[in-house]
């Protein structure tokens, strides 16, 4: 029997200052937040917390983690971010990722994937959760005063499917992806 699985929203967002972006200096602010709510729009779980001298990539997934963790059932989840870097991994790279032992090639060498421990974690929470993935279309995706917005206020977002096993349709269009309002 095929029971239908819950349906949460999952709000991520990170913010670092650039020095940390970049020099993994340990004096810059940084901070992740999620917000996951459910079919009826209540917030059924939200954290947040501080990381100083995090880059925003970790930081993002982290909070993804944590909001992907927080659900005590195998559940579908959209997840809305603003970072390119999650939603390329969750589209292009995990399967490859895993299949290569969390390396990939660069100029022909095999390199560790960065942040290797918290793609593990959503690898992991991917097998019990249906993940889809949507980015907003803002023109500053790196803009640190980015809030995620809540499903009320939400603006154009562009669906990219997470994995394989989810992928719809492309409708036309040069980035092969659907457009959503």
């Amino acid at each position: 029997m095929n029971v239908p699985r819950p349906h949460f929203q999952l709000f991520s967002h990170a913010s670092a200052s650039r020095a940390a972006a970049h020099a993994g200096s340990d004096d810059s602010s940084g901070a992740w937040r999620f917000i996951l709510k459910g079919e009826d729009g209540r917030v059924e779980a939200e954290a947040a917390d501080e990381e100083p001298g995090t880059p925003a990539d970790r930081l993002e997934l982290l909070a993804i983690v944590r909001g992907l963790e927080a659900l005590d059932q195998p559940s579908r989840v959209t997840l809305f971010t603003a970072s390119r870097y999650v939603a390329r991994g969750l589209r292009f790279g995990l399967e490859s990722w895993r299949e290569s032992d969390w390396q990939w090639e660069r100029f022909g060498q095999l390199q560790p994937v960065k942040n290797a421990d918290l793609w593990q974690r959503i690898d992991q929470a991917m097998r019990f959760h249906q993940v889809d993935v949507r980015t907003p279309r803002y023109d500053a995706l790196d803009d640190l005063s980015y809030t995620p917005p809540e499903i009320d206020e939400t603006p154009d977002f562009r669906e990219i499917p997470a994995s394989s096993a989810s992928v719809k349709s492309p409708a036309s269009g040069a980035t092969g992806s659907r457009h959503v309002r």
